[in-house]
């Protein structure tokens, strides 16, 4: 497990007051990228690092190398973004090198996989945790990518197994990264009685964008994630459901823009959260940004710790 920095050398200046305790992670604030946003080169991670990512997490991995969709991959809109990138990444083979080189920047490291069977699973998670990974986040959402991701979450046995896989093949622990599906807290529950240590809620949900004049869906894949603000409410009634039932370690994401929409998330149950669309649509400044946000909102609330406020909303 990655060690704390000194309070004063923590990232975004964060205080003692901001600091996160989940399964395998120590972090100095509850502020982390998402999966597939700056998490594909050894570049872009020391990008999130200088930022003040509290962690570190990587692109989804597969075993075999993904050259992705055909462009366009991403439409921006008014509301978020829709995107359908389709897991490009270099395989199992550019796994190694890119958790040493995230390890080198001080943050705990997240490397995300996405399996379509329990072997596949298994060995990447394998992979992950002796490239020195502290956690695995086995993406179980994609809503894009054929034969896994969100596919494979709408099969309940299918996709105990491939949790099953990951967490018996490592010590350090595995979240699962859910998408909106159909009693959805009850699936969490069965995930989390496979063998996850927590879970991450929620991944962009399935949507199109047509070309009125083209006649024809703007996507190259034509399918896509939505994210951004758009799907924020989703997100916060995912993590209230999942956390009030469950009880677990919940890290939160979807449309996190400003402190206010991560506050809602910790409320709602999260203890750290992720943000994705938010470092496209505003960049790297965001984060720090909503640490700082949330530095002085604990203040206001006149909470100790922002563990204190984790699931209040729960308690109303």
């Amino acid at each position: 497990m990655v060690a704390l920095a000194d309070s004063g050398s923590a990232p975004c200046g964060a205080g003692p007051g901001l600091r996160v305790e989940l399964p395998g992670l120590r972090l100095a604030h509850p502020v982390m990228n998402a999966s597939g946003i700056l998490g594909s080169s050894a570049a872009a991670l020391r990008r999130l690092a200088e930022a003040g990512a509290s962690a570190l997490v990587t692109k989804s991995f597969t075993l075999e190398r993904r050259e992705g969709y055909p462009t366009p991959i991403a439409v921006p809109l008014e509301y978020g973004m829709l995107n359908a990138v389709g897991l490009s990444n270099p395989g199992l083979e550019g796994l190694k090198p890119l958790v040493e080189a995230a390890r080198a920047l001080g943050r705990p490291v997240v490397v995300s996989i996405a399996a379509s069977t329990p072997e596949e699973a298994s060995v990447l998670a394998a992979a992950a945790e002796e490239a020195g990974a502290d956690a695995v986040e086995l993406n179980l959402s994609c809503p894009h990518a054929r034969g896994r991701g969100l596919v494979l979450l709408w099969d309940p046995v299918a996709s105990r197994r491939v949790v099953e896989a990951a967490a018996s093949a490592v010590r350090i622990p595995v979240y699962a990264k859910m998408g909106l599906v159909d009693r959805l807290a009850d699936r969490a529950a069965e995930l989390l009685g496979a063998g996850a240590a927590g879970l991450v809620l929620i991944n962009t949900l399935p949507g199109m964008v047509i070309d009125v004049y083209a006649a024809r869906p703007v996507l190259g894949n034509r399918v896509g994630g939505l994210s951004g603000p758009a799907i924020h409410p989703v997100a916060v009634r995912a993590v209230y459901e999942a956390y009030r039932e469950t009880g677990a370690p919940v890290i939160g994401v979807g449309g996190v823009e400003d402190w206010v929409s991560a506050a809602e998330l910790i409320l709602a149950g999260a203890r750290a959260v992720q943000v994705g669309t938010g470092i496209v649509r505003r960049g790297e400044g965001v984060i720090c940004s909503i640490v700082e946000g949330l530095g002085k909102w604990l203040r206001e609330m006149g909470a100790g710790s922002i563990g204190e406020l984790v699931g209040a909303a729960q308690r109303a």
